[in-house]
């Protein structure tokens, strides 16, 4: 089924010329600052402690390799006025990277997950640290929000007399609405994950692994200059009947139902963008699934537009008891909505689980909208997403490999055989 909404690609390329505007990063840099502080001044905060990789990249433009993600060793403070300091492992090298940090950077201090114990004097080393910038800038008697800590951190900050409060939900609101620039950078990661798809319904057929599939998709990511491959959801067969959400060694057999979910990042934002395809051709029950699931999913699309709420959306889609599972907890995730950009997860989120807290659906959103049914047979389920960017009076989906049928791929005769 295609849906009654508009496709949208893609400008530019990825690379930066002389000759095309292409994205302009030195803006990109400005806006989300702007909205970070506008968001923090309107939470009632005097600043913002972040550890959260994405969230230091999208005040601050820096990264760090992404091993560094797991071990809390990089923050920022972000006030509500001037400019954002950065606390990383590599200040000298990004003194030359990252001139538009100027002299606002300095080494971190962690207690590396706790194999640092507490008599070093870690934490509280960190909390003097922290104070010194947030009295710098003049916002020392004032709520400092966190989005997430190591505990000792936490006392120590204490400790110290700062006055501690949820930051995360003004990052969000930062991140809620996003920038020409940022809305041109996930349809560059889409038209990425494309290119992904496409190697992956080349490649299914008998004989191949759902961790092959996930071996292939990472490949072809690095390959068209994605920066992380945050994961991929290979299932096949019996396995997606109810949906497991991890990749296996199965093998693929002709017959099998393939739904895949290659999650990448490009210049810090995201997709996250399922497609199914059949080994072989497919059977009644298999096209009947992957029908249901076209509806719900060209229903829901047909249904966004600013003003509606998450609940208006999430009211389309089947009750948990419908599709086979029990009651929406268990069912979360099925029939599902989720806002993206630097994070994997932001507002909105649309679930029939959380009816009775809607969200309102804004112009310049962008979001995924995900749908899932088992086929009757047991053989499989179907699973497809877009990714859509909220209009003036609708909204545009910006993932384009085809979803208006059931790709047949791996045998003989087949849509996809090579």
């Amino acid at each position: 089924m295609k849906y009654n909404r508009p496709y949208s690609r893609a400008r530019w390329g990825t690379q930066g010329k002389d000759y095309e505007m292409g994205v302009n990063f030195d803006r990109l840099r400005r806006e989300r600052l702007a909205k970070a502080q506008a968001a923090i001044k309107a939470r009632g905060l005097g600043a913002v402690l972040f550890f959260d990789f994405d969230s230091i990249r999208y005040i601050c433009g820096t990264t760090i390799l992404e091993l560094f993600r797991d071990f809390m060793t990089q923050y920022c403070i972000c006030a509500a006025e001037g400019l954002p300091v950065l606390f990383d492992s590599a200040v000298p090298a990004k003194r030359i990277s990252a001139p538009w940090m100027e002299d606002r950077m300095y080494p971190p201090l962690s207690v590396l997950k706790g194999a640092l114990p507490p008599e070093t004097d870690v934490p509280a080393r960190f909390a003097r640290q922290v104070k010194k910038v947030l009295t710098d800038l003049g916002v020392e008697r004032q709520p400092l929000g966190v989005d997430f800590m190591e505990f000792p951190m936490q006392k120590a900050l204490e400790k110290e007399g700062i006055i501690l409060a949820d930051g995360v939900q003004a990052i969000l609101d930062a991140r809620e609405i996003k920038t020409a620039d940022e809305i041109e950078l996930l349809k560059q990661c889409s038209a990425i994950t494309d290119g992904v798809h496409d190697a992956l319904s080349r490649a299914i057929r008998p004989g191949i692994r759902e961790n092959d599939l996930v071996a292939i998709a990472t490949q072809k990511f690095f390959q068209l200059g994605a920066d992380r491959v945050g994961g991929i959801q290979a299932v096949a067969g019996p396995r997606g009947l109810p949906h497991s959400h991890t990749p296996s060694d199965r093998l693929i057999q002709p017959g099998d139902m393939v739904f895949i979910d290659p999650l990448g990042q490009f210049m810090g934002y995201r997709t996250c963008y399922y497609r199914c395809f059949v080994c072989g051709k497919p059977n009644k029950y298999q096209d009947e699934a992957y029908e249901k699931a076209s509806k719900w999913l060209s229903a829901s699309i047909d249904a966004i537009k600013p003003g509606v709420t998450t609940a208006d959306i999430a009211k389309v889609w089947p009750k948990a008891e419908e599709f086979g599972y029990r009651n929406e907890e268990e069912a979360f995730l099925q029939q599902f909505g989720h806002g993206i950009g630097v994070g994997l997860w932001e507002r909105p989120i649309i679930s029939r689980r959380f009816l009775d807290h809607p969200q309102t659906i804004r112009e310049n959103m962008v979001f995924a909208v995900e749908t899932w049914c088992g086929a009757e047979d047991g053989s499989g389920a179907a699973r497809i997403e877009e990714l859509v960017v909220v209009t003036k009076d609708a909204c545009q989906v910006i993932t384009n490999y085809p979803s208006d049928h059931l790709i047949s791929c791996g045998l003989p005769g087949c849509e996809v055989h090579s």
